[in-house]
């Protein structure tokens, strides 16, 4: 699929474009909102020939409805033909990111077992097997939820920004709440890949998101860190569905 195409996930938080040249993710961009006028600049300044588009949001729906005016785009859905076995139970519940992410690790490990592990506004866990299926997996709260839910539900505990602790023995409760924090879902990291390897033989892990970083120097098991993959598995999508 030898063309200028454009992958678009709309987060939680972010909205992230990623421009694909002859099957090479060349730039990501990042919004905290998007309109339809900066998308138009975005497809006539890169001579954009097709999109596809991943959101677990409303906030989508507007940008969706006129991009398909302008290229032939795919709105990401339970119905879209996908290069994996998808076996989960609520397709039409099952959150578009996380099926790019299993896409792409499938990609990357074909007739292996995969584990995907994308660390965002939820710590997300997606497994495909050998057979090219994909079962499912987990879903745990991120790094600025847990930062959150503990100024939140506590009466004394500050807001803090995220920040890389200083050592693992906190002195002071900022730098506790730091290290509970990230080496808490380290461990917890570490731990659900363990439980995955005791069942599945030869397992490949892949780490990815925009706090992936915070985890990956802390884990003992070997991964693949792999920046931005939902929008290499929704690319994978769309060269799927070409004809």
């Amino acid at each position: 699929m030898k063309a200028n195409c454009l992958a678009i996930d709309f987060g939680n938080t972010l909205i992230k474009i990623g421009l694909l040249v002859n099957d090479e993710l060349m730039e990501v961009i990042e919004f905290k909102d998007l309109s339809l006028k900066q998308l138009k600049k975005i497809i006539e300044e890169f001579k954009i020939q097709s999109a596809i588009i991943s959101s677990v949001t409303e906030k989508s729906k507007s940008i969706e409805v006129e991009i398909k005016k302008t290229i032939p785009t795919i709105i990401l859905s339970e119905k879209t033909s996908v290069p994996v076995i998808n076996l989960y139970q609520e397709k039409k519940k099952l959150g578009k990111d996380r099926l790019a992410g299993a896409v792409a690790g499938g990609k990357m490990f074909p007739k292996k077992s995969v584990l995907i592990i994308n660390c965002g506004t939820c710590i997300i866990y997606d497994f495909v097997n050998v057979k090219g299926e994909y079962l499912g997996g987990s879903i745990s709260p991120g790094l600025e939820m847990r930062f959150n839910a503990l100024h939140t539900f506590t009466s004394k505990l500050p807001k803090i920004n995220k920040a890389v602790p200083e050592k693992f023995i906190g002195s002071t409760t900022q730098q506790s709440i730091l290290t509970g924090v990230v080496f808490g879902i380290s461990k917890e990291i570490d731990g659900m890949i363990d439980e995955y390897k005791m069942d599945y033989k030869g397992l490949k892990v892949i780490v990815s998101g925009g706090d992936s970083s915070m985890f990956v120097p802390h884990l003992k098991n070997k991964i693949f860190a792999v920046p931005q993959i939902v929008l290499q598995g929704l690319y994978q999508i769309l060269k799927f569905n070409a004809h």
